[in-house]
């Protein structure tokens, strides 16, 4: 839990400031929805993003509850004056449309943001007392300030208008119960950006409604000194692409290289020269569509594997184009190119993609439950085969790919890489013995 900042520290002295302080004073709770996880994927609760970027957005006089709701419970008749749900999957909109349902019985108004209220704003709608949809910088001002003043927005819509990206900063970690995100003792990555925006539109994928197919680099010196604030040997770097821009991609690189951390992130170039400055930066591994069986993408994998940078393939199953023989090559062709890690989904027809619509306008969709739209379950009508014969070749594709070295196994190969590293440049941080035998919220 966290408490009013800036304001507290300059009115230590100013009796009418901190009156002024008490007047403003709001309890904020920020809830993160849970959602059900597929059980072919090894559960791990990372520290959500979201809710830390729009936190790190909020007026200062507001207290800040967060909860994440896959690791902890609460009560709704905890005193608070106003609740956030920031929703990131369409699997959780479900879960957080019924939160939202029982603090609005009790006179509790309520507000969502995030990609997955975004996406889906029209049913949302039906749940809040008001949407937020854009990006939170330089917006929550008004929008507390209407709340305080009782005129709050049914919607707040700035999808088409996104604020300078030179105003984004650090997101608010400290809302995070730490002792919450650790495996076995093991400290989880976090997760921090250095743009936003994508100038590809690919088939799958929403980016381009939320944030218009544009690239938008934070500052280095913003997206550095982020890095060097979380305090985690450990990053995620959440961009959708840093295959953007080279010469921005490789400054960023070459800035981070006194960091001494490793990271993970979505595609990177592979030219050679970036490869090398992405490994001496600290790249751990890179997650890698696997769309075909080419010698593109074999060359690709291989240019990862000659610089030291593991690969996880993101393969995705249920394309037009693909019959059961040639998923089943797919995978041999994965496993010959011998990927450090693969993550199987089917084809998912998220609102606002061109899979959405052109699925609609075929009426190929039989599924609108969308807690199915997890990226695990078939809720369309494939072209060549049957639903219930994709969802098979779904599972066989995991089992196949797993059958020799089990999916915990390779995680453990890629753990112990990035253990060497540190304790080759004195980075290293050892388990935390209290947590070793619990596994995020649960004891084992």
């Amino acid at each position: 839990m966290c408490g009013p900042r800036k304001c507290l520290d300059t009115a230590v002295n100013d009796k009418k400031a901190i009156e002024r302080l008490k007047e403003l004073y709001m309890k904020f709770r920020l809830i993160y929805p849970r959602w059900e996880k597929l059980k072919e994927q090894t559960t791990f609760n990372l520290p959500p993003h979201g809710p830390a970027v729009m936190a790190a957005a909020l007026p200062d006089y507001v207290e800040v509850d967060f909860i994440d709701d896959n690791l902890e419970s609460f009560s709704y008749d905890d005193p608070v004056d106003f609740v956030g749900i920031s929703m990131m999957l369409t699997t959780q909109a479900k879960r957080g449309w019924a939160i939202a349902d029982e603090y609005r019985k009790r006179g509790v108004k309520v507000i969502f943001g995030g990609i997955s209220a975004m996406l889906h704003a029209e049913e949302t709608l039906e749940h809040a007392d008001s949407l937020f949809l854009g990006e939170a910088e330089g917006r929550m001002d008004q929008i507390f300030n209407d709340f305080r003043t009782g005129d709050l927005k049914k919607v707040y819509n700035y999808l088409n208008d996104l604020p300078p990206i030179e105003i984004v900063g650090p997101a608010r970690r400290s809302i995070y119960k730490r002792d919450l995100y650790y495996y076995k003792g093991v400290q989880m990555v976090d997760l921090v950006h250095a743009s936003r925006g994508c100038r590809f539109s690919c088939y799958p994928c929403a980016v381009s409604y939320l944030g218009g197919r544009k690239f938008r680099p934070r500052p280095i010196d913003k997206a550095i000194e982020e890095m060097a604030l979380t305090g985690n040997n450990r990053l995620f770097v959440v961009d959708n692409s840093l295959a953007q821009d080279t010469d921005w991609e490789m400054e960023l690189f070459r800035e981070m290289i006194p960091l001494k951390k490793n990271w993970c992130c979505h595609t990177i170039e592979d030219k050679p020269e970036v490869l090398d400055c992405a490994r001496r930066a600290g790249a751990w591994y890179v997650y890698q569509a696997i769309f075909d069986t080419s010698d593109f993408i074999r060359e690709r994998i291989k240019r990862y594997h000659d610089h030291d940078i593991a690969v996880e393939g993101t393969i995705l199953l249920g394309m037009d184009n693909h019959d059961e023989d040639y998923i089943k090559r797919l995978i041999d062709f994965l496993l010959d190119i011998r990927l450090d890690l693969a993550e199987f989904t089917v084809l998912t027809p998220f609102p606002h993609t061109k899979a959405y619509d052109d699925m609609r306008k075929q009426k190929r969709i039989f599924n609108h439950d969308w807690n199915d739209y997890n990226a695990g379950k078939v809720v369309f009508y494939p072209k060549q085969m049957t639903p219930a014969r994709l969802q098979e070749l779904y599972y066989y594709a995991w089992e196949k790919f797993y059958e020799d070295e089990p999916q915990q196994y390779k995680m453990f190969k890629l753990l112990k890489k990035a253990i060497e590293r540190e304790m080759a440049s004195g980075t290293y941080k050892p388990r935390r013995r209290d947590l070793m035998r619990r596994v995020f919220a649960d004891t084992l």
